[in-house]
């Protein structure tokens, strides 16, 4: 049997209107994709901007297509919180309401799970919240959540998940594992009962934290569930970063090669390369952004600036020589310094449509190199960007 024959495939279709294809390097990564959507064809690895209200913040729409967004992030929690899904409803659905033409993918609220545990009591059939907003009681179940995507109508829909801490020993991590599984099927059952306006394709999601045996688990238990794609989930949520790019690998290896893989909420040079060897091919993250607003700026050449630094102060250079931003365009390292310093919004929508467009631009030449064949020199090219980038070990 030769390697390509060997590598697992879904048993099932697609749900009409979505399709998926490998159309490059090796099926198990690195890898070129192609996803199709209602709302236009997506190359793939992609980085999707999260816009967890409705907007990347900052941005216009148009900015963030300047910046070479395919597809946006959006988060169903937060939007049935503020402004509710039938007032989203009521406004055309998430596309319209958003102002976005092209493909959105919503979160289901299971990093919720994780981020807001001081306000939620968590059991086997679902999650209950204390509003971040009023206080008020919110109750998500897998079904509930499958219904609030659905009145959302984005194109991609993820199910909900226990994303449980990355420190967590085999005994959580594998109560985490079983109600991730147990409400994976339970979404898989209530799909045949819900509706949308247009076809919603819905991802599962592993889970397993940093123990290798579960993820390696989860993947092949997830992977006989009929979904139209598959996501990587519970990382980077509190675990070592050397622990972390190894689980990578872990909750990839069963995952069937002809649908999109997507590892959620992680970004970042070394995280991009590393994972597009394991064949994931979607990603998304805040960093780019709230760095931004943080006045730290990324760079594919010359390492990272601290924009508010006074060195910048008579800089008539752009903030990354080559890059064909709207930032580095139009103007200089000096006057987005003096925006920083005097906290004028333009500062903040500069920054993050520069460091949008640096992430990606990383991964627009990282498709080219695995369609050039020339992924080892991309990577030996890379291995410096990713020293500068990384954080001091722990």
């Amino acid at each position: 049997m030769s390697p390509e024959a060997a590598q697992p495939v879904a048993r099932h279709p697609m749900i009409d209107g979505f399709g998926f294809e490998v159309v490059g390097g090796s099926p198990n990564g690195p890898r070129l994709g192609r996803l199709s959507t209602p709302h236009g064809l997506v190359e793939t690895p992609v980085f999707m901007p999260v816009g967890t209200q409705g907007t990347v913040k900052g941005l216009t729409p148009d900015q963030v297509l300047g910046t070479g967004a395919q597809m946006v992030l959006a988060n169903a929690y937060h939007l049935a919180i503020r402004p509710g899904e039938e007032a989203v409803a009521a406004l055309g659905g998430l596309h319209r309401f958003m102002g976005w033409e092209r493909p959105i993918l919503t979160d289901s609220g299971g990093f919720q799970v994780f981020s807001l545990a001081e306000l939620r009591q968590l059991d086997d059939d679902g999650v209950s919240f204390r509003s971040h907003v009023d206080g008020a009681t919110v109750r998500l179940t897998p079904e509930r959540v499958l219904e609030i995507e659905a009145a959302l109508n984005p194109d991609i829909a993820m199910v909900l998940d226990h994303c449980a801490p990355g420190s967590v020993g085999l005994g959580e991590a594998r109560a985490a594992l079983e109600r991730t599984m147990s409400w994976a099927e339970r979404t898989v059952r209530h799909r045949e009962k819900v509706t949308s306006v247009s076809p919603l394709a819905v991802f599962g999601i592993v889970q397993g934290g940093i123990h290798e045996s579960l993820r390696r688990e989860a993947s092949e238990r997830i992977a006989e569930l009929p979904f139209d794609g598959y996501a990587v989930g519970g990382v980077s949520v509190g675990e070592e970063r050397d622990v972390m790019l190894r689980s990578i690998p872990w909750g990839t290896h069963a995952l069937p090669v002809d649908r999109p893989r997507y590892l959620m909420g992680v970004g970042g040079f070394e995280e991009f390369r590393v994972a597009v060897e394991c064949g994931i091919d979607m990603f998304d993250c805040v960093i780019p952004t709230r760095n931004a607003r943080g006045a730290y700026l990324f760079r594919l050449t010359g390492g990272p600036i601290r924009i508010r630094n006074s060195v910048h102060k008579r800089d008539t250079g752009p903030l990354e020589e080559g890059c064909d931003c709207l930032a580095c365009r139009h103007y200089s390292r000096g006057f987005i310094h003096h925006l920083y310093l005097r906290k004028e919004m333009l500062g903040y929508t500069l920054g993050s449509i520069h460091n949008l467009r640096v992430f990606h631009r990383f991964l627009e030449r990282a498709r080219a190199a695995i369609a050039a064949g020339t992924w080892e020199r991309f990577r030996e090219e890379m291995a410096p960007l990713e020293a500068e980038y990384r954080p001091p070990s722990r």
